[in-house]
């Protein structure tokens, strides 16, 4: 097995397929955002249709076995993998911190330990939660509700919390009886790897989880397109999505799609300044590479001078830099190509015409300095495209009815936040913005039992609670006339 040290944590850097380690003739790179040039950390097997074949086929044997355990029997096995996981925190938090760029001191105390509880969650609650009450129809029949394994889940998590978001699709397919095969990551593939170690230390049995890295031309598109993939579930960019969903047409596989997001942060005159201006400022965390991030300011008019001078006031507070330091409020961008799109974007909006308030520039290697447009025309590609770094745009607008309109005004849907004072505008707007989650006066909350999901170029699908079953199920109704058997 090849493997290598990171902050002191030995990470396997082959696939881990049917319970065993296996290589690769081919191998990428990974290098540490946190210093790209000088910090290789390790070359990872670069997998392809021969090793998604063996996992998808290891995954298939598999899965009667584990289907036939039932609820009670996975959710042994999978509160011991949740509680192995809240034991490797800090390793996983080391080695996500090294690998993607992320604040160690988020990963540990707030983002890695959602993993565990991820597992444990939709664990539980498919025994103690999933099955419906039989009811009985006018004529006398039983209806019954079963929820079914589907059988091969095909998993693609994105680099920004490659590890937490891999267990909100993981978790509830293995708790639904199914087994899965995970493509983690190329631009930070470790934490992902780690996930196999901590299987097998947990017990999971040999073909459950498989995880083969690679490329997405290369292991994603032969495991997406897969004729003996029953799900697929992908967290990305709409422009990935389209291939991947073209993939899985192919073979009529259903999708749930997690995608980009140009989420709006109102801010109306009515509400509590200080928290909305904390919370705006905070729509920079990990340097922007947020999906959910509230990137389009709209503010009160009547409000704007002042929220402005708060704003930047709080902004100027956030120290860029090593995300391993405690004093750090965000790193460095993910990549190259991740620095290139973002100084692109901020290129071509100065040229467009948008004031820069402040930033706009790089701080040298991959980190970037928070970046605020305002003063923007209409139909600005600013206004318009994700742009997945830290850089926000500010709008005025002057009465409810613009506000909705401005939110509305971008092809996606994913979150909103609003901060008001008044519950009856709450209401009101949460109803008419275009969104899978709306925050009011509070954001990133999450309840693993209500739906997750966007709307438009957002996604597809939602999971959550009962939701995640609805999808990583076969959902049976079964109808029985109890008069006529004869037997028990």
């Amino acid at each position: 097995m090849t493997s290598v040290h990171v902050e002191g944590v030995s990470v396997p850097l082959d696939h881990y397929i049917d319970g065993r380690r296996v290589g690769s003739q081919r191998r990428f790179e990974v290098r540490s955002p946190i210093d790209w040039d000088g910090w290789e950390l390790g070359r990872v097997a670069a997998g392809g249709a021969a090793e998604v074949d063996l996992a998808v086929a290891s995954a298939r044997r598999a899965f009667p076995a584990w289907a036939a355990l039932g609820p009670a029997g996975r959710l042994e096995v999978l509160d011991r993998l949740a509680n192995a996981i809240d034991a490797a925190v800090d390793d996983l938090a080391k080695v996500e911190c090294a690998d993607n760029g992320s604040l160690y001191e988020a990963m540990h105390l707030r983002v890695l330990p959602r993993a565990a509880n991820n597992i444990r969650f939709f664990a539980h609650y498919a025994v103690e939660r999933l099955d419906e009450p039989p009811r009985t129809l006018p004529g006398g029949e039983r209806n019954r509700v079963r929820y079914d394994p589907c059988g091969v889940v095909a998993v693609s998590t994105p680099w920004n919390a490659p590890f937490m978001l891999a267990t909100w699709r993981v978790g509830p397919a293995l708790a639904a009886g199914n087994t899965v095969v995970l493509k983690p990551p190329e631009w930070a593939p470790l934490t992902c790897s780690l996930l196999g170690d901590l299987a097998e230390q947990a017990g999971v049995p040999a073909g459950v989880l498989n995880i083969v890295h690679g490329t997405g031309a290369g292991a994603g598109a032969a495991l997406t397109g897969h004729p003996d993939v029953d799900r697929v579930a992908f967290t990305g960019s709409p422009a990935t999505a389209r291939t991947v969903y073209g993939d899985a047409a192919a073979q009529l596989t259903p999708v749930s799609f997690e995608l980009g997001g140009k989420s709006p942060f109102v801010v109306f005159d009515d509400a509590d300044l200080d928290a909305a201006v904390a919370t705006a400022a905070y729509q920079y965390d990990n340097s922007g590479q947020v999906c959910l991030a509230g990137t389009r300011l709209l503010v009160q008019r009547s409000i704007l001078d002042e929220f402005v001078e708060r704003f930047a006031a709080r902004v100027s507070e956030i120290t860029v830099g090593d995300p391993r330091e405690p004093a750090t409020t965000y790193g460095p961008l993910i990549h190259p190509v991740a620095l290139s799109r973002v100084t692109g974007h901020v290129e071509r909006a100065l040229a467009a015409g948008a004031r820069l308030a402040f930033g706009g520039h790089s701080l040298g290697g991959l980190y970037y300095a928070p970046t605020l447009f305002t003063e923007i025309l209409s139909g600005a590609e600013i206004l318009e495209h994700e742009v997945f770094g830290p850089v926000l745009t500010l709008q005025a607008f002057d009465d409810e009815e613009q506000a909705i309109r401005l939110a509305n005004a971008t092809d996606y849907g994913l979150a909103a936040t609003i901060y008001t004072g008044s519950e009856h505008r709450a209401e009101r707007v949460s109803e008419a913005v275009v969104a899978g989650t709306v925050w009011v006066n509070c954001f990133y909350v999450r309840d693993l039992e209500t739906p997750f999901g966007g709307a438009r170029d957002s996604g597809i699908g939602r999971e959550g609670g009962r939701h995640s079953f609805d999808f990583y199920c076969d959902v049976k109704t079964v109808c029985e006339r109890t008069s006529s058997f004869t037997a028990s």
